[in-house]
């Protein structure tokens, strides 16, 4: 091997020089183009390098995907306990509000009639049938509650009358049931009448407002309070408002029909006057 390339050192030599010459003539006669080589080898390459190009580019767009998609998870469960919170936050200032309300116009209530001792109490449950509309309150003669207490809302809105009382509950039948019986007044005209439940009116969520003189001029929207007749129930106590007209079976003497100024069925919390000043 060494002899040979002592022998034929110049010739190789030579030859590197010629291929050298060749190649840079190859290249400017051919302006720029890929020699025959460099051309044969960028074509097998090409499609290998445009794949593994392609195989780069999607590996690299889902890892983005995924980074952007975990990072957009956590921000919408961020938000979602935000968005939960604010909620809690307005359901409890609405709460607030509502109870600042209602303490509101029971002092309202309390300044107007000073007369009034009050015990509040929760509603437990509410019955409506055909034959009944009760009450059952959470507080009982543990409060001093007693049979024949009528029962307001905040804003002295007659509720009903309790008619059975335990240690720490009572029942109360409401202004509609039909065994209620009290002194009624229409405030327009000041005259005097009875409120009586009516098991017909009674499923229709109102009472009846009879024995008015025959003179008495009704107009729908009329208030009727209680008129505390016989010192057994307190006076001026907000029942409803007159709806219709109708006349007794008889033809011979007109009723009211009342509508409650409280939903009775929305009721929660309620007022029982256990004392009151009776005013002949």
């Amino acid at each position: 091997m060494k002899n040979f390339f002592r022998h034929n050192g110049g010739l190789i030599l030579l030859i590197a020089i010629l291929l050298a010459i060749a190649t840079a003539l190859g290249s400017t006669l051919l302006g720029g183009t890929a020699n025959p080589i460099a051309n044969a080898v960028g074509t097998i390459t090409a499609p290998i390098r445009g794949a593994v190009n392609s195989f780069l580019q999607w590996t690299e767009n889902r890892y983005d995907y995924a980074f952007r998609y975990e990072a957009l998870q956590a921000e919408n469960e961020e938000l979602r306990k935000e968005n939960a919170k604010l909620q809690d936050d307005a359901r409890e200032g609405q709460a607030a509000a509502q109870e600042n309300k209602r303490l509101r116009e029971l002092l309202n209530l309390a300044a107007k009639r000073r007369d009034f001792q009050f015990a509040s109490a929760t509603v437990v449950s509410y019955g409506a049938s055909n034959w009944e509309n009760t009450l059952t309150l959470s507080k009982g003669s543990n409060f001093d509650i007693a049979a024949g207490d009528c029962v307001v809302t905040e804003t002295g809105a007659l509720v009903g009358v309790v008619t059975e009382v335990g240690y720490n509950w009572c029942s109360v039948s409401t202004v509609v049931d039909a065994t209620i019986e009290m002194g009624g007044l229409i405030t327009r005209t000041s005259s005097a009448g009875i409120l009586k439940g009516d098991f017909a009116l009674m499923t229709e969520g109102r009472l009846k407002l009879s024995y008015l003189p025959e003179e008495v001029d009704f107009i729908a929207g009329d208030e009727v309070v209680t008129s505390g007749m016989g010192g057994v129930y307190p006076s001026g106590l907000l029942v409803g408002y007159v709806e219709e007209i109708h006349s007794e079976p008889s033809g011979m003497a007109r009723y009211a029909a009342v509508t409650p100024a409280v939903t009775l069925s929305d009721l929660i919390e309620v007022f029982v006057i256990t004392d009151f000043d009776v005013v002949e």
